[in-house]
């Protein structure tokens, strides 16, 4: 890929995504891009990029950021988030609250709002708690494993054998061990495609608690401004935003206080 195609390629990702691709990720594009391109039977790239422009359905333009986005995630990644999440609910439960609302805003593969979903299943004990959580990512394509929510058994290793075994079921494909989330996990996640650099977003709110994580360090300060703003409308008083320990809010001005790192609170 020469420099002038990783450039226009670089200014698609951005213009339709958000997502930055500093000088370095040259190869990385290329080695993306090109298993789109053999899936196609295209042999140069800025063929592909003209067919991505010219597809007016948007098809290729999915096709594409569902390559470029990365997408790394674990269930109970960064523990401590999901450890303050069962205190303010606990917190909040004791004060009479009886609806929840909390949004994964990217939720890649299902981990973390699967996480969610097993966090609030085990501080919520009492009947009659109305409990929705909404998972959106831009990739289609991780979205799809979500709403599947089957993982392979590595996968599962960080969830404790105790919550396996109430909220997975497991099965054997081959001689691949494969785990599946129970329905009474499912029923609480709902997944949607959202892109997260083009706000309003559809969903009214308001959330209790948003967990925002991991991918703010792929946008620039404009996005990353205009989705905070975003989500601190969708917040209610007193909800929180929780995003990734490698990211910060500094000079983000909103009307956020910081809890503690990567913890963020709205008056």
């Amino acid at each position: 890929m020469d420099t002038a195609t990783f450039e226009k390629f670089r200014q698609v990702v951005y213009d339709k995504s958000g997502i930055t691709l500093g000088p370095s990720k040259e190869a990385l594009v290329a080695s993306r891009v090109g298993k789109r391109m053999r899936a196609l039977g295209l042999q140069e790239y800025g063929a592909y990029l003209d067919h991505v422009l010219q597809d007016r359905a948007g098809d290729e333009m999915v096709h594409l950021l569902d390559a470029i986005s990365t997408n790394v995630t674990s269930f109970f990644r960064e523990a401590e988030h999901f450890t303050f999440l069962s205190e303010v609910v606990t917190r909040w439960l004791a004060k009479g609250q009886r609806r929840f609302r909390i949004w994964s805003a990217a939720s890649s593969t299902g981990e973390e709002p699967y996480t969610l979903a097993m966090t609030l299943l085990e501080t919520i004990k009492e009947p009659g708690v109305d409990v929705r959580i909404l998972a959106t990512d831009l990739s289609t394509r991780v979205l799809r494993t979500g709403v599947a929510g089957t993982y392979d058994e590595s996968k599962v290793k960080t969830v404790s054998p105790e919550l396996r075994q109430k909220y997975f079921d497991c099965h054997s494909e081959g001689e691949a061990v494969r785990y599946t989330v129970k329905p009474r996990l499912a029923r609480l996640v709902t997944f949607s495609r959202l892109n997260l650099s083009t706000p309003p977003f559809p969903m009214r709110g308001p959330f209790d608690v948003v967990f925002c994580r991991n991918v703010m360090i792929y946008f620039d300060n404009e996005v990353r401004g205009r989705l905070l703003r975003e989500i601190s409308g969708l917040l209610r008083p007193g909800g929180y935003l929780i995003v990734g320990h490698a990211e910060s809010l500094a000079g983000a001005m909103l009307d956020l206080k910081v809890v503690r790192p990567s913890i963020y609170a709205k008056p």
